[in-house]
């Protein structure tokens, strides 16, 4: 198996730099926001971030391709560096400490691209969570001072917290009513959005959870870290991993019902 001790330490260094630039313009009375063609903001420190992240890995592995969120796909070959360097920008522009920096390493093999590596860290709630591929994953603030995650081991939809982002998306692709359904038959449900409530299937303290549209980047390092907590990460069309558009997670127990709510099947 790759060891990939040498990809996270990096991804960690990345991580730094990027949370640096991001803090000094949290909650700037002068930050400069823009709005995309799909109507989704952009801050100036969205961009610094992702300019500094690309800066580091042209200098640190000039070979391996990279996918930003704001600047796009450089490079080809069988690695590639996947950057989300605000997951969460409209809670950054309002001043909503929920926000994260999401950096993954996808590597080429046999089935396709995998996230082989991923570091999502989100510096105003002081948390970081970090996975590679065969070594597990962690929470901590460094990789010296750390703790392992583990997906919980709730076994019925009753028993069941489920997390979501809003219920706008699920309306407009006609998967509310079984989203609406869930949310009755489970225990508890609670809107966090964004990275946040993957890195809570993660840790086990929430138990499912799903969305109807994301892109890679919104993707890939949540993938691996809930994977390799035991849970598991799919689309709603059931494929493993990162590249259905949307995405359902879980403690692995609950996954199959999960999807019969939320799923392809349902719609």
């Amino acid at each position: 198996m790759p060891d990939y001790h040498d990809d996270l330490r990096l991804g960690h260094v990345l991580a730094d730099a990027a949370d640096a630039a991001t803090m000094e313009r949290f909650k700037a009375l002068d930050l400069k926001v823009e709005t995309k063609p799909d109507m989704t903001p952009v801050s100036e420190a969205d961009k610094a971030a992702e300019e500094l992240i690309r800066g580091h890995l042209q200098r640190a592995r000039p070979r391996d391709a990279v996918l930003g969120e704001e600047f796009g796909s450089e490079g080809s070959g069988p690695r590639r560096w996947i950057i989300d360097p605000i997951d969460g920008t409209k809670n950054y522009v309002r001043g909503v400490p929920v926000w994260a920096t999401l950096i993954a390493l996808m590597e080429r093999g046999e089935g396709g691209d995998r996230p082989v590596v991923g570091v999502v860290s989100a510096p105003a709630l002081n948390r970081r969570w970090w996975a590679a591929e065969g070594l597990g994953a962690y929470t901590g603030r460094s990789l010296t001072s750390a703790s392992r995650l583990q997906a919980s081991q709730v076994g019925r939809i009753q028993d069941a917290s489920f997390a979501y982002s809003s219920l706008t998306g699920w309306e407009e692709q006609g998967r509310l009513p079984g989203f609406l359904e869930l949310s009755r038959d489970c225990w508890r449900t609670r809107g966090y959005g964004d990275f946040w409530p993957y890195m809570m299937v993660a840790e086990g303290s929430v138990d499912i959870c799903a969305e109807p549209e994301l892109s890679l980047w919104d993707m890939a390092a949540c993938a691996v870290v809930v994977q390799e907590a035991g849970g598991r990460f799919t689309g709603l069309d059931g494929a493993p991993g990162p590249h259905s558009g949307n995405a359902a997670a879980s403690n692995g127990l609950l996954h199959e019902e999960l999807l019969s709510y939320v799923g392809d099947e349902r719609r």
